[in-house]
């Protein structure tokens, strides 16, 4: 046995070492982090990471180790790096913390941080709280979800798509927030890569951090009408790719992919094999030509929605993802763990909820946002018009702009809207939700006038 305590004496010394540079290179990671937090530099670098991961693909090859590994490795190791960096970092819900906060404090604050419609759900959704305990539904129920509830879902979701979809393509989660982890801790594993376009809701990165997953960000730009580079998509995908992920009608821009572009999207995912996660909770939100990514019938497709936007039932914390019952069933093994089941309560309700018509909610959006650009342009923002969704992302032209400095500064005038930061590499930018009354909106976008004219 001496032979084999020497190289175990040997593997120890070398994983103490291991664990020695990783605490060096931590250190030395915070003080990167700092020097680009003073200068208004982005945590992430992606020609940065390009470039040394062309370095360990070279290293790998000229000492004889498997890429993959060296790879993901090196992922594991940019992922801690982000964790380190980005502690602080300020989102639309921790300005939505302080704004609820100064709120108990007796403050009177405009919420235009949040996609949280002030409309209450329909009234059928009232009704229904009314007769869960009669009806029984307040036992342990299924993980994937009330089996007349995922029948129902499934046949608005054919009827609505065109699409044959059954009660086994679908999984109810606690909100779509919950699916989206699901699918991305459940499809893929640490070292794993996956796609984001920015500007992009930060719960996609915040999932696969956590999950020990690389996240490669293909930037859009205002200038670009926020529209990805099919280039760079082709680019950024290597070995460790396994999903790219799509959010239209868009949270922050309200963006709707051109079908040209979302139909090569999905020409790349085919060809590589990819997963695609489609977030859709704005779908009855859209205002141009929009179609799901259902729509193309591919196996490894996961789309989640929500009642959040669509029922105004936001506290009600319901959602589901529709995918091929091989991916709801790996999804599920993971929900079983963690909730036993959703709420059968809450279930009965959107269930009941399915029979409301609320298209009308869609049209008091549509104007109430089409209040915030009315003013956005007086006050000279600069912006694209939104296709969808409840927001408006907008520059602010002024030097040394920072969004994250002007939502806490607003905070102080009873206003909240969210800093660009929260969404990526937009530090000039804030997202402003159109989810409040005409009254509401429009003294808030006032106040957002006039402190903008104080800081001139």
């Amino acid at each position: 046995m001496s032979d084999i305590d020497n190289l175990r004496d040997k593997i120890d010394e070398i994983t103490l070492e291991m664990i020695n540079l990783l605490k060096k290179r931590t250190e030395i990671v915070k003080q990167i982090g700092t020097i680009k937090k003073d200068l208004g530099l982005s945590v992430t670098d992606e020609k940065r990471e390009e470039n040394l991961r062309s370095k360990v693909i070279s290293l790998c090859a000229e000492i004889d180790i498997d890429e993959g590994i060296g790879t993901r490795f090196l992922n594991f190791l940019l992922n801690e790096s982000i964790k380190v960096q980005t502690t602080n970092k300020q989102t639309h819900l921790s300005i939505f913390l302080k704004a609820k906060s100064l709120e108990q404090q007796g403050k009177k604050i405009i919420h235009m941080e949040v996609g949280e419609p002030d409309f209450l759900p329909p009234k059928i959704v009232k009704d229904a709280l009314e007769e869960v305990f009669d009806k029984g539904f307040v036992k342990y129920g299924q993980v994937k979800g009330m089996p007349e509830f995922r029948s129902a879902l499934a046949k608005k979701t054919s009827e609505q798509y065109g699409i044959d979809s059954k009660q086994e393509n679908i999984i109810v989660c606690p909100g779509a927030r919950y699916a989206v982890y699901l699918a991305i801790t459940t499809l893929l594993n640490p070292g794993d890569e996956i796609i984001v376009f920015e500007p992009a809701w930060p719960a996609y990165k915040d999932c696969a951090v956590n999950a020990g997953i690389k996240v490669r960000t293909i930037k859009t730009t205002l200038e670009n009408s926020w529209e990805p580079s099919i280039d760079q998509i082709k680019e950024a995908i290597n070995s460790n790719t396994k999903m790219i992920v799509l959010n239209y009608p868009n949270n922050p821009t309200g963006k709707i992919l051109p079908k040209k572009i979302q139909d090569q999207i999905l020409e790349i995912v085919k060809k590589h094999n990819l997963y695609v996660l489609s977030d859709e909770i704005y779908a009855q939100y859209s205002y141009g030509d929009w179609k799901s990514v259902l729509k193309y019938n591919y196996e490894k497709s996961i789309v989640t929605q929500s009642f959040s936007k669509s029922h105004a039932m936001t506290g009600f914390r319901i959602g589901y993802a529709i995918a091929n019952p091989k991916i709801i069933e790996k999804m599920a093994k993971l929900q079983a763990i963690c909730l036993t089941n959703v709420s059968e309560p809450i279930q009965y309700v959107a269930l009941r909820a399915l029979e409301a018509d609320t298209t009308n909610n869609s049209n008091i959006v549509k104007s109430r946002l089409d209040i915030v650009i009315q003013k956005a342009n007086e006050i000279k923002l600069d912006f694209i018009k939104p296709d969808g969704a409840m927001y408006l992302f907008a520059r602010v032209k002024k030097e040394g702009f920072d969004g994250v400095e002007f939502s806490n500064k607003l905070l102080d005038h009873g206003l909240a809207v969210a800093p660009g930061e929260g969404f990526g590499d937009f530090k000039d930018f804030i997202r402003i939700s159109a989810c409040q009354d005409e009254k509401k909106l429009v003294e808030g976008m006032n106040i957002l006038g006039d402190v903008l004219k104080e800081r001139k």
